[in-house]
């Protein structure tokens, strides 16, 4: 595949991986507010707002890693 494509998704991957980590280390309360699960006043994390971005990323990661595999002759 083109090697954007891999790249792209590797850099996507990385990003998502890190906005589940910020999911799960900031209350709703303090999120910036643009992103989804912004909750004023509300100090719980929202745990499945960061899972679900850790499957994104890791499922990026994955595809970044079969599309960079040699060529089949």
């Amino acid at each position: 595949m083109n090697k954007t494509f891999v790249w792209g998704s590797a850099v996507l991957g990385i990003v998502f991986i890190a906005v589940a980590i910020y999911y799960w280390m900031t209350p709703a309360g303090s999120l910036a507010t643009f992103m989804p699960g912004y909750e004023a006043g509300v100090l719980v994390a929202h745990f499945k707002h960061g899972l679900a971005s850790l499957i994104l990323g890791l499922a990026l990661l994955v595809v970044a890693w079969f599309t960079s595999g040699p060529k089949r002759a």
